[in-house]
């Protein structure tokens, strides 16, 4: 009797171990399923990129980057965004020694050197109130928007006190005056070329002569026309000619022909939106002719054919609220340009997505201030070695760098903070 029971319970712990045997490979063999059949690019945060500014120069809100031909990285920002303590440098007579505001546009190197500053108004063009946007082409010109309202012509003042300069949950969805109606592209070294519209001149989203309030452009080589995501103020994608300024063709959402009716707030549970919300804030063409725009109040991405006929569409965190969750994209740099990185500044991350599916893979990032965190990241470039660059607006006023690691196996949704690994032993 007593070794019959010994074979029962040695028979039930076999049964135990063969059971928990399967278990754990039935659960690693899922893992394995779910991870190695789908890769994604991989990065680790450049916690020393980049290096600090001269002449106690500090940056306020930052809202542009861009990566031209040698790997330089531009970068726009608004000086008249920070601080009276972040100034005091610039008083009569100064309070302090440090800060003042950088010029607003400044050039990077690949090391994180900054070797070229210029912008603000001057002789020929008007600057904008509220800088927004830069893109260097493909002859290394340089393009700029605005999303400052200003003040009507024979108002009083100017604002509070200069340049009305207005953070981003602030300027997207306001009717009245719209100051900035117009891009301007230069030289690299800051050489006015050419001015796109008119300030305060804005007649709404069907108006060909002029923008209002435009986020971003992107210069198509192809075709060398410049498409502007237009965008505080206008409901719409805008196409001209990238030397003479003609306009194109315009468009919203769908394809459709863009409308200004006030659509009120963002609701996730209503059917699709028939039209842009402010701000349409990126328009950026992949090297298969599609055009992707960010449509970011209403969390979706709507891809395009170069002349406006729509191809599809994608929510991203459909229930984010806000500011929204489609901020700025950029490409892989594979030669078919297999992902996208979308710009979450609403739940600060980066999206890694496959492009022909819209579908996220991953995220990396976190909300805070330390390296790898976001406060409001706002736009987004690759460079040639396929390394990542975001800025931030709001008191984020910084640029990041992410070095790309190659392809790797996607094991969690959201990976937060990207911290080197070398630097975590």
């Amino acid at each position: 009797m007593r070794r019959n029971l010994y074979v029962g319970a040695t028979f039930v712990a076999l049964l135990v171990v063969l059971g928990v045997g399967s278990s754990m490979l039935g659960k690693r063999a899922a893992i394995q399923a779910a991870t190695t059949n789908v890769m994604a690019p991989r990065f680790e945060v450049n916690p020393l990129w980049p290096k600090p500014l001269p002449n106690h120069w500090l940056m306020g809100q930052t809202i542009g980057v861009s990566v031209d031909a040698n790997d330089h990285i531009w970068v726009i920002h608004r000086g008249g965004s920070l601080e009276p303590g972040e100034q005091h440098a610039t008083t009569n007579p100064p309070t302090a020694q440090c800060c003042a505001p950088a010029p607003p546009i400044l050039e990077f190197d690949e090391e994180g050197n900054l070797i070229g500053h210029w912008g603000g108004p001057g002789q020929g063009y008007d600057w904008p109130e509220s800088n927004h946007g830069v893109t260097v082409d493909y002859k290394g010109n340089v393009w700029i928007g605005g999303n400052g309202r200003g003040t009507p012509p024979g108002a009083a003042g100017r604002g509070r006190g200069g340049p009305q300069v207005l953070d981003e949950s602030q300027v997207a969805g306001v009717q009245g005056y719209f100051n900035d109606a117009m891009i301007l592209k230069f030289t690299q070294d800051g050489k006015f070329l050419m001015q796109i519209g008119k300030p305060g001149q804005s007649k709404g989203s069907n108006d060909v002569d002029n923008l209002r309030l435009p986020a971003k452009t992107f210069v198509d080589k192809e075709a060398n026309e410049v498409y502007v995501a237009d965008g505080y103020g206008n409901h719409r994608v805008i196409v001209f000619d990238a030397d003479t300024g003609k306009y194109k063709r315009h468009w919203g959402a769908y394809g459709h022909k863009p409308d200004d009716t006030n659509m009120g707030r963002y609701n996730p549970n209503d059917p699709p939106p028939q039209q842009f919300r402010n701000p349409v804030h990126c328009a950026e063409l992949s090297v298969d002719r599609l055009l992707y725009v960010c449509d970011r109040v209403n969390d979706r991405i709507q891809v395009f054919k170069p002349d406006g006929t729509f191809v599809k569409e994608m929510f991203i965190e459909k229930q984010t609220l806000g500011s929204g969750s489609s901020w700025d994209v950029a490409f892989s740099k594979d030669p078919q340009q297999k992902y996208i990185y979308l710009a979450d500044g609403e739940n600060d991350r980066v999206h890694i997505m496959d492009r022909q599916s819209l579908e996220v893979l991953t995220t990396f990032g976190e909300g805070g201030r330390q390296p790898g965190e976001f406060y409001g990241v706002h736009s987004i470039a690759t460079d040639s070695k396929g390394n990542i660059f975001t800025t931030e607006t709001y008191r984020g006023q910084r640029v990041q760098k992410f070095v790309y690691k190659g392809l790797a196996p996607v094991t969690k949704k959201d990976q937060g903070v990207v911290w080197p690994k070398s630097a975590s032993k």
